[in-house]
Order: C-alpha cells, then sequence, then structure tokens
C-alpha cells in the first residue's frame, strides 16, 4: 500500500495508488464499488489494462473500507455525505499534486465501480454544492465519466430508480452495464427515462461485475477488454472534444 501523507490536516484518502504514465494528459480517477477496495482483482486488473492504454489511473478507497483494511473488520459504506466530502478530498489531493508537478494531465475522466460511479454523477451533477476549493477548482478539468454497473435499483429494497444523479447533469456519460446485472436490467434501463444524451453500452451476458456465465462462451477477461476499449473510446473522445 501507498499512504498519503503530504497534507496531514486534509481529510483525504489514506490509501491510493497513482500508477501507469504520470506524462499522461488523461488521468482517470478510479472509485471502488460498495464491498471490495481498490485492491481486489477487478480494480488491479481494470488500473493495469487503463495504464497499457496510456492513461495515468488515482485509484483509492473511501474512508470506511480504509478502516476495514487497518483493523480487519466489516463495515457497511458511509452514508452518502462522507463519500461525497472524502470524493472531493480526493480531487483536491489531485489539484495539489498537479501543483508540484507530480501530476501532469489537464483531463480527469471519472470512473466508478457501481456505488462508486453513483458517487461520482452525484458529485458531478448541477445539485451537488461543494465544500472543498481546492476540488472545486477541478471540476473543469472533469470531461466525462464512465459507470461500471451503476445501481439503479437496490436489490434488496427495490424502489425507483436512481436516475437523479445522471439526469440532473450535463456531464458526459457513458454506462457499461452487464446484460444479467440485477441492479439495472438493459430491459429495465430501455424503459427509464434517462437523459437523452447518455450512452448505455451492454456487457454481453455479464452480471454486475462483468462476468459471463460458461455456457456463454465468453470469459471475464474478454468482457473485461470490452469494457477497457469503450473507457479508452470514450476517454479520448470526451478529452479531444473538451480540450
Amino acid at each position: 500500500m501507498i499512504y498519503s501523507q503530504d497534507k496531514p490536516t486534509l481529510p483525504l484518502a489514506t490509501d491510493y495508488l497513482l500508477d501507469g504514465d504520470l506524462q499522461s494528459d488523461t488521468l482517470i480517477v478510479l472509485a471502488h464499488g460498495a464491498g471490495a477496495n481498490m485492491h481486489h482483482a477487478f480494480m488491479e486488473q481494470l488500473s493495469h489494462e487503463l495504464n497499457n492504454k496510456g492513461f495515468a489511473v488515482y485509484r483509492f478507497n473511501f474512508p470506511y473500507m480504509q478502516a476495514n483494511m487497518l483493523d480487519g473488520k466489516k463495515r457497511p459504506p458511509d452514508r452518502a455525505p462522507k463519500l461525497l466530502a472524502h470524493l472531493e478530498s480526493v480531487l483536491a489531493d489531485i489539484h495539489q499534486k498537479q501543483q508540484q508537478g507530480e501530476i501532469k494531465a489537464s483531463n480527469i475522466v471519472f470512473v466508478g465501480k457501481s456505488m462508486g460511479s453513483r458517487m461520482m454523477a452525484t458529485l458531478t451533477s448541477l445539485t451537488h454544492e461543494f465544500i472543498n476549493t481546492d476540488a472545486k477548482q477541478l471540476v473543469e478539468q472533469i470531461k466525462g465519466q464512465v459507470c461500471l454497473g451503476y445501481p439503479f435499483v437496490p436489490i434488496k429494497k427495490g424502489g425507483e430508480p436512481r436516475l437523479s444523479p445522471l439526469n440532473d447533469s450535463t456531464m458526459a456519460t457513458l454506462i457499461l452495464q452487464g446484460e444479467r446485472d440485477k441492479f439495472g436490467l438493459p430491459e429495465q434501463i430501455n424503459r427509464w427515462p434517462l437523459r437523452a444524451d447518455i450512452e448505455v453500452v451492454t456487457i454481453a451476458d455479464g452480471d454486475h461485475s462483468f462476468a459471463p456465465r460458461k455456457s456463454s462462451g465468453l470469459t471475464f477477461n474478454q468482457n473485461l477488454a470490452v469494457a477497457v476499449d469503450e473507457i479508452a473510446s470514450f476517454s479520448t473522445k470526451v478529452c479531444s472534444d473538451h480540450p
């Protein structure tokens, strides 16, 4: 693990990893989902493949997950305000690293897994009020966001789909959703009043983590490769559209 202790007074990610070509003009900020930290095999492999595409990647843990790692106890996710405040502090840390010359990128793309994508979409929505001035300065550098298995509807609770973070926004958005993702099936998404310019790509036979059934003839690595190609194409496009 790499611990960030540059500015101890800042409540930023106490555990982060900055990988890839730090001379890249695009930085991908990668947020984990509710149940797996940034060291999970999915996050590790995704980060590595994005590095191979030429992107720098900043991974981090939300506070509850960092606490889980430190003492081995399992905690549920923090409430949204705390998660959002932490995400702001991550942006503030990136701003500091840009000022110090450690990060050269002037374009940022958010990529979030499940809960992480919902928090990122909430932060980039027009209704979010920033509490961290350094984080607010970076908003214009965020050129787009990719949701990996967006949690439209909680499996256990059900209810109306969580569309507000996505619809109350002008941020370029790509959703990659497994064909069998119970948090939002393709046929459901097609019926919901989602913002017209949001792009939705279905990962063939994938579950919430894009893993296909053996009977499909597909493999997880194949599905992840599709996801990586989609992220890379989207990131290149949005960064060239909004230099």
